[in-house]
């Protein structure tokens, strides 16, 4: 099953997400399928190059968006 996620890198103390879509049963940084866009929580304009009509074609087939990911784009009024 397909999820899109956060999968974490960057610094210590200084993280930078990366939205990936994933096997739901690889682990946070493991191997991916495809990225989506970025997620700095320590800038203003937190969400970067979100790739939405391709995030939209992967719901509409069956994807699942975790939790935070769901959050995330719904506090920004990106809409699926």
């Amino acid at each position: 099953m397909l999820t899109v996620r956060l999968s974490r890198g960057g610094r210590k103390n200084d993280p930078v997400y990366t939205i990936v879509v994933t096997d739901s049963r690889k682990s946070r940084d493991g191997g991916f399928l495809e990225k989506l866009g970025q997620y700095n929580p320590h800038d203003a304009t937190s969400l970067k190059n979100v790739k939405v009509d391709r995030l939209k074609a992967l719901v509409a087939s069956g994807a699942t968006l975790s939790d935070t990911v769901r959050t995330l784009l719904s506090n920004q009024k990106i809409a699926l």
